[in-house]
């Protein structure tokens, strides 16, 4: 489970996020924040293994690194401060839906979509949603997901190729470069659950149709 010792992790390092603190408090790190982190995601995966049998179930493997890269980023800061996690069938970086867990002090993230999409898989989804508008649309309009996550979200192009022209009457959502529902609880309330993995669960069967309906572009 994730408890205050996580928050409180996570805490001191956004205060002091160097190597040096990091390597003097590693253990609590290891116990306190990866370990619970893991059992979490391990506790999650045969609940979207029920709803998405083709996820890749690899806890390990679907973790993001603490270690930033910062090789291209005027912020120096080392750690990220959240534990991060992306369940798909290609992995953690697939271009396929996939379901992401993000926890740091102050929030939990969690929800699943679409966020890395090149040019020709972005036309595909595009075309997908043009021809399907009226399916799209109830999906995102559903009750279960507007409560969990009140709409989709995701960067806009300001211009679009003439064919979808006419679908930005019915939804400017075509505008979209990606396609993915996102939402946050406080940490403090999170760790107070007493099924943390059926609170996460909730979220995630609230975005799988849209998962359904996405990975129609791709097959």
């Amino acid at each position: 489970m994730i408890t205050q010792k996580y928050i409180t992790f996570f805490e001191e390092l956004e205060a002091d996020n160097n190597k040096e603190w990091f390597d003097k408090n590693r253990k609590r790190y290891e116990d306190h924040v990866r370990t619970p982190f893991i059992e979490l995601v391990e506790s999650i995966i045969p609940g979207l293994l029920a709803i998405e049998p083709s996820i890749l179930p690899d806890a390990k493997k679907s973790l993001f690194r603490i270690n930033r890269d910062i090789r291209f980023s005027s912020d120096k800061t080392p750690y990220n401060v959240m534990m991060k996690a992306g369940l798909s069938p290609g992995g953690r970086k697939s271009e396929l839906p996939g379901f992401y867990l993000g926890i740091g002090a102050d929030n939990v993230h969690m929800g699943g979509g679409l966020y890395q999409l090149d040019k020709n898989a972005l036309k595909k989804v595009r075309l997908l949603i043009a021809g399907n508008t009226d399916e799209f649309l109830s999906i995102i309009g559903g009750a279960d997901f507007k409560k969990r996550f009140e709409k989709l979200k995701g960067e806009q192009n300001k211009r679009i190729d003439a064919e979808f022209q006419p679908v930005i009457e019915q939804t400017n959502y075509i505008l979209n470069k990606q396609f993915y529902a996102m939402a946050t609880l406080p940490t403090s309330q999170f760790i107070n659950e007493s099924n943390q993995a059926e609170t996460l669960m909730g979220y995630y069967r609230a975005v799988q149709p849209l998962h359904s309906f996405l990975n129609k572009a791709f097959t």
